[in-house]
């Protein structure tokens, strides 16, 4: 039976087996589920299918948040890049515009694939949908960059946390980056080790990225932070893809971010409390409500 702890273990795995990140959880999933390939290839089609619905319909569609904050961005970015006004690039102009619009779904009550949360939903569809676009990749590698992402997100739920209340933003959108950095990387037929460094990469630059959700609500600043998110998944995988060796192992990296996570005050932690929910703007919006 195929299963481990941590990262050294998955590293282990792939390295003895010379298999990807994504062929070691896929058979982990196989081997502790007792579910055929075929079921679980099945399962994670229909994750991509939600991603790209999420992170396609608002460019044709604008949708408005419950909240009223956010709406329309998405299209606004895409109008930007057709018109060749863009100053991204390719990659990342399409990744942050997939990845707003993907938290403008969920924030008007939309169906989008909490990964690993619904406040971190824009990240990992934001990047490997956009490497498919600009880089030709077919659905087959994507759906087994999905499950390289879901090893990352798994780690981090098993040895620290996923939620902002806990741990911060650093626990939502830095763990939501980290996945899609390692993702990206065996998508560009990088390294296991390679996509390891990458993620550790993400979490060492988002450390200490509090949550303070405006008027208590999942749209702003999160969205704003899920397109940094990509740009920071984007950077850590380029710089994995490099040869640049990360000399801090991701256990050691998530075992930081989870012990500054909680030493982060609870005001901001998404409480509302503290930081951009306090400012002029955001106390303003909570006296309209």
């Amino acid at each position: 039976m195929i299963d481990f702890k941590n990262a050294a273990e998955l590293l282990e795995l792939c390295d003895t087996n010379r298999w990807t990140i994504s062929r070691v959880m896929r058979q982990r999933e196989c081997d502790l589920g007792e579910t055929g390939n075929e079921q679980i290839q099945s399962r994670m089609s229909r994750v991509l299918e939600i991603m790209k619905d999420s992170a396609l319909s608002p460019l044709k569609s604008p949708v408005t948040s419950m909240g009223g904050l956010i709406g329309g961005q998405a299209e606004k970015l895409n109008t930007l890049y057709e018109e060749g006004k863009s100053i991204c690039g390719d990659v990342l102009s399409t990744g942050i515009t997939y990845a707003m619009a993907v938290l403008e779904v969920n924030a008007s009550m939309g169906i989008i694939v909490a990964a690993p949360t619904a406040g971190s939903a824009g990240v990992v569809p934001g990047v490997i949908l956009s490497l498919q676009k600009h880089r030709h990749i077919s659905d087959e590698k994507i759906i087994d960059s999905l499950f390289n992402a879901g090893a990352i997100g798994y780690l981090a739920m098993r040895n620290a946390t996923v939620a902002g209340a806990v741990g911060g933003c650093q626990a939502e959108v830095g763990v939501a980056a980290a996945m899609a950095a390692s993702a990206a990387v065996e998508l560009m037929d990088g390294t296991p080790r390679q996509s390891l460094d990458a993620a550790s990469t993400v979490l060492m630059n988002m450390l200490g990225l509090v949550c303070d959700p405006v008027g208590g609500l999942v749209e702003y600043p999160c969205q704003n932070r899920n397109a940094a998110g990509v740009s920071g998944a984007l950077v850590a995988a380029e710089i994995a893809l490099a040869g640049i060796r990360q000399w801090i192992p991701f256990d050691q990296m998530l075992s930081a971010t989870y012990q500054v996570g909680r030493r982060i005050p609870y005001e901001l932690r998404e409480t509302a409390l503290g930081g951009c929910a306090v400012t002029a703007f955001g106390c303003g919006f909570c006296g309209k409500k």
